[in-house]
């Protein structure tokens, strides 16, 4: 049986905003488990999934964090270009760099994860692994232009964090958790879409609704990752500036050929030609 785990990490180790995690067990291609999506700390993530991990199978976690932040300042390439379609799609991108104080500082907990998880961090070798334990980098709010029914264009990024009283819109919310189970469904994840479909109908969301929800989303590009044709989903970045790993429609794939070029980051390992 393989382990596809979803981690919302929330950056930070603060117990009144802790990130969320779920997993989902699959076995000869059917699902066999479900963990529903809960709140966790670093350390509750970290026991979570020496829980539900599978020794003898794989172990995938989609980890909704940078993982790889070698720069002092400002922020990694590949989120130069992941910005570039955020914002024109009416999102924004978190920059990651070292300065962050108790996120990429040499004191944040996320290292201390990442050491003691002693996960192996190669996406292209974790989609056909037969075991072991694997970590990879997601970012959910880019992979809905591909996962989601009419999230790419103009301005068309969901406003679904109920966090942000001004711009949230229950519409939005409705429509991501809609899409999520929609795409659990055609990955044969009955369990899962109906907790999505659940999900859509809480009239009044809150934050923790929403990482429940975004760590969702990180399983279901887990799942994409392998089980999914490899042409589907996008490798973007390297392991020595950072990357991100997402499902990529030709749309989203165009998209940001043009900013990859500009930044010379790589997209499925080759840097394109300028």
């Amino acid at each position: 049986m393989d382990i596809y785990i979803g981690f919302d990490s929330a950056w930070t180790d603060n117990p009144k905003a802790p990130g969320a995690i779920c997993a989902i067990g699959i076995e000869n291609r059917h699902p066999v488990q479900f963990h529903t999506p809960r709140p966790v700390s670093f350390d509750q993530a970290l026991t979570f999934i020496q829980n539900v991990r599978c020794g003898d199978g794989a172990t995938l976690i989609a980890l909704d964090q940078p993982t790889i932040v070698p720069n002092l300042t400002s922020m990694r390439p590949v989120e130069r270009v992941a910005a570039s379609l955020v914002s024109w799609l009416g999102g924004g991108v978190q920059p990651s760099s070292r300065k962050r104080k108790g996120m990429f500082c040499d004191a944040s907990p996320i290292w201390h994860f990442l050491k003691s998880l002693n996960a192996r961090e190669h996406p292209e070798e974790a989609r056909l692994a037969a075991s072991g334990l694997y970590l990879m980098e997601v970012f959910p709010a880019l992979a809905l232009a591909s996962l989601g029914d009419g999230f790419f264009g103009r301005l068309s990024a969901p406003k679904y964090n109920p966090a942000r009283t001004k711009n949230f819109r229950q519409d939005d919310w409705i429509h991501v958790a809609t899409n999520a189970a929609r795409q659990a469904h055609l990955l044969g994840c009955r369990e899962l879409a109906e907790w999505c479909h659940a999900c859509s109908k809480i009239a009044r969301p809150r934050k923790q609704d929403q990482d429940k929800l975004d760590a969702v989303l990180c399983v279901l590009i887990a799942l994409h990752w392998r089980l999914r044709p490899r042409e589907e989903s996008l490798l973007l970045g390297d392991f020595s500036t950072g990357y991100m790993v997402l499902p990529a429609s030709p749309e989203v794939r165009g998209y940001l050929s043009e900013p990859a070029r500009k930044f010379a980051v790589a997209m499925d390992g080759a840097v394109l030609p300028t």
